[in-house]
């Protein structure tokens, strides 16, 4: 049970300090105009939010997770639906990341959904994550402490039982779910990233939902985008150069004239 108890820790605190280390990666490479998404002065001039507000914000969002994530996992024993052994098989633990990955996606895909689309919850929750217009990488999780739980550690937890993996699994799970949501939101297209590989659902995908035009669409995340393709919220769009330096994810055509 020791053991068990301390995978279960690792797998809440580990993914905090990955946040702030590959965020704080990222930040280090926003000098890289001729990536970027929007410029920095865009960055400066855009956002209706301080960074210092943001990383409080973030901060106490993370204390407040672990916090509930902890007395969750003490209540429960650690073990409500999921596997106490960790899988000898490399096949097992990859069905287990991707059923959690579907969840997740699932999960976060019509509440963020519903946040656009209820007016007294974007108005109070939601609308304090789209203060950042032009997203950057530690600016990932800021959002309202509900919309947290509600987003980020329900969708965590039925991921987490609903694929049946062990709380050392869980570790690397969440550890990678949070590296791909800073990546989403770090405001880059750096040739040969291996997640925009991979993933369609990458920044300038995000980028996209996170301008005016694009408030209405692309609501998936943080991994596939199957449910905007389904549901019609995809909205395509192509990556133009900027004159000045840096790319700029532009809706196509049919979409700039709705």
């Amino acid at each position: 049970m020791g053991f068990a108890v301390s995978d279960e820790l690792l797998g809440t605190v580990v993914p905090i300090v990955v946040y702030w280390i590959y965020s704080g990666m990222y930040m280090c490479l926003g000098s890289f105009e001729n990536y970027r998404l929007h410029s920095k002065s865009d960055e400066e001039e855009k956002n209706l939010v301080s960074k210092v507000t943001v990383v409080k914000g973030v901060l106490f969002q993370q204390l407040l997770q672990a916090a509930v994530a902890i007395l969750l996992f003490t209540v429960t024993g650690g073990h409500a639906g999921a596997s106490s052994q960790q899988p000898s098989s490399f096949i097992v633990l990859a069905s287990q990341f991707v059923t959690a990955m579907l969840v997740m996606d699932t999960w976060q895909y019509f509440l963020h959904r519903y946040f656009h689309e209820n007016k007294f919850l974007y108005r109070h929750l939601h609308s304090r994550h789209h203060r950042l217009v032009v997203p950057y990488a530690f600016g990932a999780l800021y959002n309202h402490p509900l919309e947290g739980l509600l987003l980020d550690t329900v969708g965590g937890a039925l991921s987490f039982m609903l694929s049946g993996m062990s709380p050392r699994t869980s570790i690397y799970f969440f550890s990678f779910a949070t590296i791909k949501t800073v990546d989403d939101h770090c405001g880059l297209m750096l040739p040969g990233n291996p997640l925009h590989i991979f993933f369609r659902n990458n920044s300038a995908y995000h980028d996209v939902h996170h301008q005016l035009y694009g408030s209405k669409y692309n609501f998936s995340q943080p991994f596939f985008v199957m449910w905007d393709r389904i549901l019609g919220t995809y909205m395509p769009y192509s990556l133009e150069k900027r004159a000045e330096g840096g790319f700029e994810a532009r809706p196509t055509k049919e979409f700039k004239e709705d």
